[in-house]
């Protein structure tokens, strides 16, 4: 650029024409502290990688609380799931580490009462092992009741797109969710000609499954797919496509339509599968006055729940916590209300300039959040200074991490990163933490939105930006 700006009377319009079309980052957009070096290489990744979209940086070292490299950290963008960093932050004060949710049974002798506590990791092993102990006290039940009135009825997230249809990731809400509120699927080759084998779990009367899938022998021209019924909410899953006759075992994950029904339909036909009869299920309120608690399930704490958000991305743990951080001042617990939480402890803990943060959900699903670099390095910075520090980085996966979205990045680096990944269709970011051989301990948050290319691109800078960092 400084060779371009020599050229006599084509100065100005070169000027201005090498910042529209260079990504090298203005000087006007960084600040000037740190390291010219560091400036320098992150500059040249981003020129070298021409890529051409919004993006928001900030690094912070830890040690002296300097900038060290900024590029329009003020400019707010989608953080996709980078938001959970606040949710996390957020349970951990609120909501605390050893916090456990429960799921309890209650009975007046004739009927039950399963009642859901928000638990964003009751397996169905753990109902089944509720179910084996009520049964053994119950053997004839007239109706048994769900209760998800710990958490408000609204399923889905402001902002979540409309097409998002059954796909793991956009589970509905519900104060009593089990499985992840998903069937999984487990397809493999059938004979040549013939339908794929397709079983699925867990198994259920509250699902129906039609497979018109096909077994070829040749290169698959229609991938196998399994889609439900999402438009009329039904849970009624269709599998199509083909399958090569030489594949292995696939699992898709794909999520069910009322949460708090399929619960209670899985506990009920585990009661029956112990030798209870249950003779209706109803989701109608009933008082439970005269009801007394006969069974109940812990959670592990929360911060076992945490670490799983925050290394599988998982966005129904992310909004059950902010429905139950809502629940501590008014009942049922809302998006609303545990948002409105979450914006008052960054405005009043850490600090934060709230008036143009967007907080529309909790896990970053939502197109309609909005948050900055400077912004989600003001939280790591607090966070890192705070009671909170070493519970809060342990729920962030390192470089390689088995089971997390780092899994296949930074393998090298290791421990030396500690980040949250955030994605989608458009959107790429990464914040975390960094141990540098010359900064020591930094805080790092790298938004990119705006692409319609592969996401892989945009990964691959963000590696060469943290890479950058620990070995400059």
């Amino acid at each position: 650029m400084i060779n371009m700006f020599k050229q006599g009377s084509n100065f100005i319009l070169l000027f201005f024409a090498a910042i529209i079309s260079s990504c090298t980052p203005p000087k006007s957009f960084y600040k000037m502290e740190g390291s010219i070096n560091l400036r320098n290489k992150i500059n040249k990744i981003i020129e070298n990688s021409e890529i051409d979209l919004n993006m928001s940086i900030q690094v912070i070292s830890l040690k002296d609380n300097k900038v060290i490299y900024d590029y329009n950290s003020q400019k707010l963008l989608m953080p996709a799931s980078t938001n959970k960093l606040y949710t996390c932050a957020a349970a951990l004060h609120f909501l605390e580490k050893d916090h456990q949710f429960g799921t309890d049974v209650f009975s007046d002798t004739k009927n039950l009462i399963l009642k859901g506590g928000g638990d964003p990791d009751l397996s169905i092993i753990e109902l089944d092992s509720l179910a084996l102990e009520v049964s053994k006290k119950y053997k004839n039940i007239d109706t048994l009741f769900i209760d998800d009135t710990f958490l408000d009825s609204l399923n889905y997230g402001e902002g979540w797109m409309w097409d998002e249809g059954p796909w793991w990731y956009a589970a509905p809400i519900s104060a009593l969710s089990v499985n992840d509120n998903c069937i999984d699927f487990y397809i493999k080759p059938g004979p040549a000609g013939k339908a794929a084998s397709i079983d699925y779990y867990p198994k259920t009367s509250f699902i129906k499954l039609k497979n018109e899938s096909i077994t070829v022998q040749d290169s698959v021209q229609k991938r196998l797919k399994i889609d439900r019924d999402w438009v009329l909410n039904k849970n009624n899953f269709n599998a199509y496509g083909e399958i090569n006759d030489t594949s292995g075992v696939d699992t898709l994950y794909r999520n069910i339509y009322d949460p708090s029904t399929f619960t209670g339909v899985v506990f009920k036909e585990s009661l029956e599968k112990y030798g209870a009869r249950v003779k209706t299920i109803s989701k109608k309120k009933t008082s439970n006055k005269s009801y007394k608690k006969v069974s109940n399930h812990l959670s592990k704490p929360l911060i076992h729940s945490a670490t799983n958000l925050m290394n599988e991305s998982d966005n129904l743990s992310a909004e059950l916590f902010v429905k139950s951080i809502g629940a501590l001042d008014t009942l049922p617990g809302t998006w609303k209300v545990g948002l409105d939480s979450i914006k008052s402890f960054l405005a009043k803990e850490v600090l934060i300039d709230t008036s143009n943060i967007r907080l529309a959900d909790a896990s970053g699903v939502s197109r309609y959040n909005l948050t900055s670099a400077a912004q989600l390095n003001s939280l790591l910075k607090w966070m890192y200074n705070s009671e909170y520090k070493d519970d809060f980085i342990s729920t962030l996966p390192g470089g390689g991490w088995e089971n997390s979205t780092l899994e296949k990045r930074l393998i090298d680096e290791g421990d030396l990163v500690r980040a949250k990944t955030g994605g989608l269709s458009g959107v790429r970011n990464l914040a975390g933490y960094i141990k540098s051989k010359k900064y020591g301990d930094v805080a790092f948050s790298i938004l990119m939105n705006g692409y319609t290319d592969y996401s892989s691109r945009y990964a691959r800078v963000h590696d060469q930006i943290v890479k950058s960092i620990i070995y400059d």
